[in-house]
């Protein structure tokens, strides 16, 4: 019996069954994507840059690409048609449960083996501006600046409607005050739309958006990715810090208060040499030091800067006229 001939249509799909189970396998990380509202320019770009760092997307339905990676954690059997092509390849794989349980909505898939943040970077890259539509739920407050907007003054009835208030100024509209017109989670209306349109106002952008990370094996939230080399550093030390404190108030010696309970030892050494006649090299030398070290506050003027002392004089003592008291000078 004759070989039944396969539509154009059934080897596109088994194409693309084989190349998501293949990458599902080759590739540790999983960048899990939202792609709405992305246009099919935008996707062809973002394919393009990814390959260039080993990275590889994958789109399309959500029963699809379970099935897919459902049929995948079955070991290839001999009687299996694509036995020799996946016997290679297949081992147990935990990541296939981790990804079912994530294809929930317009999510897709970016595989790679490299540096998550350089694939984040890539998406950033291509955003492409767009119009507030009516009707579409607004991702973002907008306001309408002050300033000359170029239209004339028979279009005043679009500002007049929104409450804006404007002015004629050499035949033109001018908004007088910035004014809000877009709400952040609210419907946009036709009127609102189509000002902003007038003004070629397009306040709103679309790109790939990150929604969640699996690398090496664990679940991550897309903010991980935002993190660079300095904040990661940072909150190492603040661990590290806080750890280096919970051991010294228990006493319990680790690798990382070891070097300060030796250096608070060594002070109550350094404290004892100085209190007796008993002494070690190294004492020595930073009491020494502390000996020859500048009083703290004082400066090389503190003496010679003093204020003179002024001496108060004394009054010297009036003589005094007695008038004749004792009747030397009296005439009777």
């Amino acid at each position: 019996m004759p070989a039944v001939k396969k539509s154009e249509k059934r080897l596109k799909k088994e194409a693309y069954w084989r190349r998501l189970q293949s990458v599902a396998f080759k590739y540790k990380n999983v960048l899990f994507i939202d792609a709405d509202n992305v246009s099919s320019l935008q996707i062809c770009k973002i394919r393009n840059k990814l390959r260039a760092i080993d990275a590889y997307m994958i789109m399309g339905k959500n029963t699809l690409m379970k099935t897919c990676l459902t049929a995948s954690k079955a070991k290839p059997e001999e009687d299996d048609s694509d036995y020799e092509e996946r016997k290679d390849e297949w081992y147990e794989n935990p990541n296939i449960d981790r990804i079912i349980t994530q294809l929930r909505g317009n999510i897709n898939l970016i595989f790679s083996n490299g540096d998550l943040g350089e694939v984040k970077a890539v998406l950033d890259e291509e955003v492409r501006p767009s119009p507030a539509k009516p009707g579409m739920i607004a991702p973002d407050n907008v306001s309408i600046p002050a300033g000359p907007t170029g239209l004339d003054p028979k279009q005043t009835s679009f500002f007049q409607n929104l409450q804006i208030q404007t002015k004629i100024v050499k035949a033109q509209i001018d908004i007088v005050a910035e004014k809000q017109v877009i709400f952040k989670g609210e419907k946009i209306g036709a009127t609102e739309a189509q000002l902003l349109d007038k003004l070629k106002i397009y306040p709103f952008e679309y790109k790939m958006e990150v929604r969640k990370v699996l690398q090496n094996g664990s679940m991550f939230d897309a903010a991980v990715l935002e993190l660079d080399d300095e904040a990661i550093l940072g909150k190492f030390k603040a661990a590290a810090k806080i750890q280096t404190q919970l051991a010294l108030g228990l006493g319990v010696p680790t690798k990382a208060s070891v070097p300060h309970s030796i250096l608070n030892a060594f002070k109550n050494l350094v404290a004892v040499s100085a209190a007796s006649e008993w002494s070690f090299p190294q004492a020595t030398a930073m009491l020494e030091a502390a000996k020859n070290a500048p009083a703290a506050g004082a400066g090389p003027a503190a003496a010679t800067d003093a204020a003179p002392v002024k001496e108060e004089k004394k009054e010297e003592e009036e003589t005094v006229d007695m008038g004749g008291l004792f009747g030397d000078d009296d005439e009777y």
